[in-house]
């Protein structure tokens, strides 16, 4: 079978496993979770295949497909693989089975309806991810908003209402900027080089004043900020957290989170190279500041998914920082740590939901002595929360440290020429590591150590379906933590091109 028909297969396979189950799974709950991770399963074995057969030492898109859908619009369907998506498509195929084996028993009613949602999400991201034309892009983008509102408005807590309504709010905002954003550069592509045409390459070559530059960054910005999501837009996260079954909260932290700091990386930037540098220290700061701040607001948490959902918005603080680096390690440890927090991130929260099963309380109070009651439990979270906080050897550890080290090169030969701030900032980003350790290193000592809470004895330890999912995840940021080099093959020239693209002048008589 020919890579590009493969890398198709990944892409829709979920969607066609979502309408096969309304067909014939409709009253059947255990035939709809077998034919979802079976679904899964196979999109994850394609997308490792593809892993495997990617060619790392070209920037050129690979197992592309391009067929001409709208040529009055000059749209086309246009997918493929780069060093810019390769790791995130890896991602999403590697926790969706994973997805379902953590909800077989935290979802019991409107079953089949709730995986039907999980495999068209599947589909959606996947293809935010390897849309190579921004109409393609938008429609995925898009596509994704609905599965996961659903999933909250049903399944969620009792302030899903409130949740729902801001996560699509937020959002929606965020979407419309983007989509007028869109018509206009499509629209001044035409009209500057007499070519109508929505894909990525051609777009990347619109020349446009610095000032609508700046304007069109900025609407795409907050699409994409949001997502992110930077301070001061990231109040829906918590809220969608704690309201999210362990399901939706795992592609979310895992999976949707990275939509934003991809679209930086992909389209943010790239294109509209003059206004990124020009607003380079607004958003340095603002990464910082979500670093700092994110780490602050959860050391004061009470609710542990609160607490998780803080610590993403510190965590992808480093990945924004990476990338307005322009420093080789620092896009690299951008890429690494967009993978890395959601392999962590998706461990924590299924640890969350597993002891939610057990004790329907999620207020840190109520625990206490979990590792003399648990203690497999007890050693999965350890494993996790010292990855969350960069233990040398995890995942964690890997991005986190290229982040910092391109961060300061970045910021040196600033700091010799006068300019102090990109140091001040990369300072602040250490900081954020220090105050990880302490949030989450007292969030285990009063969860896992101490007297045990009455209410809660006996507990029934992991299962060997949760020890299972946990212990592929485990794996996982082990792997990447000892052997990045891999991961770092595979995103170098994305990083060299994303250098490129963002160094290069585009408006007139402007200079990097």
């Amino acid at each position: 079978m020919a890579e590009a028909t493969l890398l198709n297969l990944v892409l829709w396979l979920p969607l066609c496993g979502a309408g096969l189950l309304l067909l014939v799974a409709r009253r059947n709950d255990d035939l709809a979770r077998t034919l979802t991770t079976a679904v899964m399963v196979a999109q994850f074995a394609a997308a490792a295949w593809l892993y495997q057969r990617f060619d790392t030492t070209t920037a050129a898109l690979q197992f592309s497909t391009a067929v001409p859908w709208i040529p009055q619009w000059g749209v086309s369907y246009l997918v493929g693989l780069d060093g810019f998506n390769i790791l995130l498509v890896l991602l999403t195929a590697f926790l969706g089975p994973l997805v379902v084996l953590g909800a077989r028993t935290s979802i019991d009613r409107d079953v089949t309806f709730f995986h039907a949602l999980l495999l068209v999400l599947q589909t959606a991201m996947v293809g935010a991810f390897v849309a190579q034309d921004l109409f393609l892009f938008y429609l995925f983008w898009e596509a994704m908003l609905i599965p996961m509102f659903l999933m909250i408005g049903i399944w969620g807590g009792t302030r899903r209402v409130y949740a729902t309504l801001k996560f699509f709010l937020y959002t929606a905002v965020g979407s419309i900027l983007m989509l007028a954003a869109v018509i206009y550069l499509v629209s001044a592509l035409q009209a500057t080089s007499g070519v109508t045409s929505f894909a990525f390459a051609d777009l990347y070559r619109t020349q446009l004043p610095l000032t609508v530059q700046m304007i069109l960054l900025g609407a795409f910005a907050l699409s994409f900020a949001i997502k992110v999501p930077m301070v001061p837009l990231h109040t829906w996260l918590p809220d969608a957290h704690v309201e999210a079954p362990t399901a939706g909260s795992v592609v979310l932290a895992g999976v949707l989170l990275k939509m934003g700091t991809y679209g930086f990386m992909k389209l943010g930037f790239p294109l509209f190279p003059d206004a990124a540098r020009a607003f380079t220290p607004v958003l340095m700061t603002l990464a910082s500041v979500s670093i700092v701040y994110g780490a602050c607001l959860a050391l004061v948490q009470t609710d542990i998914k609160k607490i998780i959902a803080y610590s993403s918005i510190s965590h992808l603080g480093y990945v924004m920082l990476g990338l307005l680096s322009l420093e080789l390690t620092g896009i690299q440890g951008a890429m690494i740590q967009m993978v890395s927090h959601g392999l962590v991130a998706a461990g924590l929260f299924l640890l969350v939901g597993m002891i939610y099963e057990r004790c329907h309380t999620r207020e840190l109070a109520a625990f206490g002595g979990l590792a003399r009651q648990v203690p497999v439990y007890a050693v999965f979270f350890m494993i996790f929360t010292l990855a969350s906080v960069g233990l040398p050897a995890t995942s964690g550890f890997t991005g986190e440290f290229l982040v910092l080290l391109g961060a300061f090169r970045s910021a040196w030969p600033a700091h010799l020429a006068g300019n102090d701030l990109p140091l001040w900032l990369s300072v602040a980003a250490v900081s954020g590591v220090v105050l990880g350790a302490l949030y989450m290193l007292r969030f285990a000592l009063t969860f896992l150590f101490g007297e045990p809470k009455a209410p809660h004895q006996p507990l029934r330890d992991l299962s060997g379906r949760e020890r299972f999912i946990l212990g592929v995840l485990t794996v996982a940021v082990f792997a990447l933590g000892l052997f990045p080099a891999g991961a770092l093959r595979a995103t170098e020239q994305a990083a060299v091109t994303y250098q490129q693209l963002v160094g290069t002048p585009r408006a007139p008589g402007v200079t990097p």
